[in-house]
């Protein structure tokens, strides 16, 4: 996310309340709140449209305080380091509420779990992992967003995966209350996790457990993904990541170019000649429209050659514009 100094022109700063009132609580919010915040430059992809209203906390206290102000039906949007999200060209009419660089606690405990906050980004985790002396965190070096988003997602690569090694999470309600939650109290499937019982918590930090390890080895590892990414990746150019789930028994990339759809464009929008389960905007002039319509253009001809759904990873909010895939 880019320093929150840095506003674009179009945003604002606003002093009333999100429809709900600030409330007239003891605490003084520290916090930015900001409206029409466009949300090209706060995701990887570098296109879309703005919310409605931008919170960017100080911290996990302010952000509670914040929460608890909300009407209870104020439409949500969590976003860490925008790798994994599209506003709409409309927009997004609700609160978006930043993460990163502000729920950015790392720390060890006496009991030798690694606590981290949503803001955390997952490749610091898996260093500051690797320089205590812990295994098995390297994975998360290849996952280009934060520890919510990780949490939210289940997110995992070349063998791992998030849950397999969180203890317990912090969950923050509507309210702002702090409710601790353990592993067993969720449900698991494929890049998706939720609570077992329905909640409007989100998640505010979490505490891992690591096997013991070499740090040398760990170091040695992380290094080895993170060129692995270079290699094989479209880095160069603003994109999402993987954009598809794999199905099973398959690969999104492979079925992608099987459809002979590798260097498609629609707009500025383009697969990746690279790797074919990224979509990238390489001039930055993407619409997230066009974007959202290569997204469905992969589908429907992936689902006609091979009678297979692809299924997104990438989260899709907001109202559709009124430009088409031009504007």
């Amino acid at each position: 996310m880019p320093d929150s100094a840095n506003m674009d022109e179009r945003s604002e700063p606003i002093s009333n309340p999100p429809r709900g009132g600030m409330g007239g609580g003891p605490f003084g919010f520290r916090g930015s709140l900001r409206s029409n915040e466009p949300m090209a430059g706060h995701v990887s992809w570098r296109a879309g449209g703005p919310v409605a209203r931008a919170y960017f906390p100080a911290d996990l206290d302010d952000l509670a305080a914040f929460l608890g102000t909300l009407r209870h039906d104020e439409p949500l949007l969590l976003v860490g380091l925008g790798s994994n999200l599209l506003v709409r060209d409309g927009g997004f009419d609700g609160t978006a509420i930043f993460t990163h660089g502000a729920l950015s606690t790392l720390r060890r405990e006496d009991d030798g779990r690694f606590y981290a906050e949503a803001g955390v980004a997952s490749p610091k985790l898996a260093r500051f992992v690797a320089n205590a002396g812990c295994a098995e965190a390297e994975f998360l070096a290849g996952i280009p967003g934060t520890v919510g988003g990780a949490l939210t997602m289940n997110a995992g690569c070349h063998g791992g995966e998030t849950w397999r090694y969180v203890d317990q999470v912090l969950m923050l309600n509507r309210q702002g209350e702090r409710v601790l939650r353990g592993h067993e109290e969720f449900a698991f499937a494929y890049r998706h996790v939720g609570l077992k019982v329905a909640t409007d918590e989100i998640f505010a930090a979490a505490w891992f457990r690591f096997p013991p390890g070499d740090a040398e080895v760990a170091r040695a590892r992380i290094r080895e993904l993170l060129e692995w990414r270079v290699a094989k990746q479209p880095l160069q150019s603003p994109n999402a990541g993987s954009v598809f789930r794999n199905p099973s028994g398959d690969h999104a990339a492979r079925l992608i170019e099987a459809a002979g759809l590798k260097g498609t464009r629609i707009g500025g929008a383009q697969v990746s000649e690279k790797h074919s389960n990224f979509i990238v905007n390489p001039e930055g002039a993407a619409s997230a429209s066009a974007i959202e319509m290569l997204i469905g253009r992969i589908q429907a001809e992936v689902r006609e050659k091979f009678g297979i759904s692809l299924l997104r990873e990438v989260r899709i909010v907001g109202v559709a514009g009124q430009g088409g895939e031009g504007s």
